[in-house]
């Protein structure tokens, strides 16, 4: 297993602090009594959060899988952009946006014409599921009109929908041909069976999950060319032509490294891939190999061992990707094929969303709103607050200050001129208080999601007893007179 504490100094702080702090329940927590709130003290308030602008945002995913209304998707989105980018929202992640081999039913990871936006009568409509070109043309320009970049989601690896031909290189027909009239309805980047493995030059296939027959050779140059290098090519017209401003890259255990690598020196841009897989040092090496960010699916299956499957929170403190690389992990507690899984364990329980949230948001790297979590009447008022709680005080190194089952404490030590704050989240059935050092010395502090009415002050040498709700979490920062 490859080491990382030397080059980032303050993991070794935070394993230090967990393995100091790690134990079950102790004289040091108590339940919090009725009765025991302390009232909002005079002569002090709450910070103005926008004066503690960190120059931090989130993504919004801005679909979930099957969206209704079909037809309408991409004007659906185009309403609530001004809303979002005021939360602080700063990039939104649309899904595959070009026709698949579904049509009017496809959310696009069928691909087959890479350049049928909604232009073009093929697989049985003009439209895609989500709208006609001109909608998309709409919502990228009023995107970009609220200062909010849109991210393309797209398939390189796998295709479909094309027509039949005899494929000499498996002894069989093979749906490989893709031209005006089988599936391809642009003319641009027509393909036959010499453009996917195996072929005249290629035999291994590194990712044929899907679609095996039609797994793109990524080694051929006609391949090269179609996709990133030429002028017409899909990283271009997409970026030059549509207005895209970056890619979210699908299943890149697909193909090799080299192909995210090409295709950002040639467009550059926020990217981030889909690894669908819980090591870690797997997700480091990808990013080290092609320099794109990537899902922290380490975090995401730790924030569901911790929440649900284990129930036991000392799991947010095990290997996580935004540890080592917090400027190119992509953190999230939700998206389109997680709520779309049969699998208890790939995703979180609904009755835990907002913890993981809460943890997400303090916590280094990128996080994204998953746009059905935004829409829950029950959710939104809480992540607008966590929202910008993130994109003010969560700044400054992590430090684990406590953590057991049922108990999970952790600071963002702030800077010179931003307090940072201490989250802090609990599993337990009753409110829970507990005295920690929280660095701030003669302050008085408040939970800035008013989760919380109670209001301790710390002493002068920093110490003051937390709270966390039951099964909830607060986030406590300083108030000001």
């Amino acid at each position: 297993m490859k080491q990382y504490f030397f080059k980032y100094p303050f993991l070794l702080l935070l394993l230090l602090a967990i393995s100091i702090s790690c134990s079950s329940d102790d004289d040091a927590a108590v339940e919090a009594e009725e009765g025991q709130e302390t009232p909002d003290p005079v002569n002090y308030q709450a910070l103005n959060l926008s004066e503690y602008d960190n120059g931090s945002r989130v993504m919004m995913q801005a679909f979930y899988w099957d969206v209704e209304p079909r037809f309408e998707w991409w004007n659906t989105i185009s309403t609530q952009l001004e809303d979002w980018s005021a939360v602080g929202v700063n990039r939104i992640w649309l899904p595959p946006a070009t026709k698949g081999q579904s049509g009017g039913y496809s959310m696009g990871y069928d691909v087959s014409d890479y350049f049928d936006f909604g232009d073009y009568e093929q697989h049985g409509t003009v439209a895609t599921r989500f709208g006609t070109r001109a909608d998309l043309e709409n919502l990228i320009a009023t995107a970009h009109d609220n200062n909010i970049e849109v991210i393309a989601d797209i398939v390189l690896n796998h295709n479909s929908g094309g027509g039949l031909e005899y494929n000499p290189y498996r002894g069989y027909d093979t749906y490989t041909l893709f031209d005006e009239t089988h599936g391809n309805a642009s003319g641009m980047f027509n393909r036959n069976y010499e453009d996917f493995y195996p072929n005249s030059v290629s035999n291994y296939d590194p990712g044929s999950l899907f679609y095996a027959e039609t797994n793109l050779d990524h080694n051929r140059e006609r391949v090269q060319n179609w996709l990133w290098k030429d002028e017409n090519s899909v990283a271009k017209y997409y970026k030059n032509v549509m207005g895209f401003d970056g890619w979210r890259f699908d299943y890149v255990l697909g193909f090799e490294s080299f192909v995210i690598k090409d295709f950002l020196a040639e467009v550059g841009g926020f990217s981030v891939s889909e690894l669908w897989d819980g090591d870690p040092d797997l997700i480091r090496e990808h990013i080290e190999a092609t320099g794109s960010g990537a899902f922290d699916f380490a975090a995401f299956y730790r924030m569901e061992q911790a929440f649900d499957r284990y129930s036991d929170l000392t799991y947010l403190t095990r290997d996580q990707v935004w540890q080592t690389h917090p400027e190119k992990a992509v953190t999230f507690t939700a998206n389109h094929d997680t709520e779309n899984d049969g699998n208890i364990d790939n995703y979180i329980e609904r009755e835990n969303k907002l913890k993981a949230y809460a943890f997400i948001m303090t916590h280094p790297g990128y996080p994204t709103l998953f746009y059905s979590d935004y829409q829950n009447e029950a959710f939104k008022a809480q992540l607008d607050k966590l929202v910008s709680i993130h994109n003010s005080l969560a700044v400054g190194d992590l430090e684990v200050l406590y953590a057991d089952e049922d108990e999970y404490i952790a600071k963002r030590n702030g800077t010179e001129a931003n307090p940072g704050l201490i989250v802090y989240i609990s599993t337990n059935s009753s409110t829970k208080r507990r005295s920690i050092n929280t660095g701030w010395s003669s302050r008085q502090l408040m939970d800035y999601t008013e989760n919380s009415t109670y209001y301790p002050a710390t002493a002068e040498d920093g110490s003051a007893q937390l709270e966390a709700p039951a099964n909830g979490y607060a986030i406590w920062s300083v108030m000001e007179e």
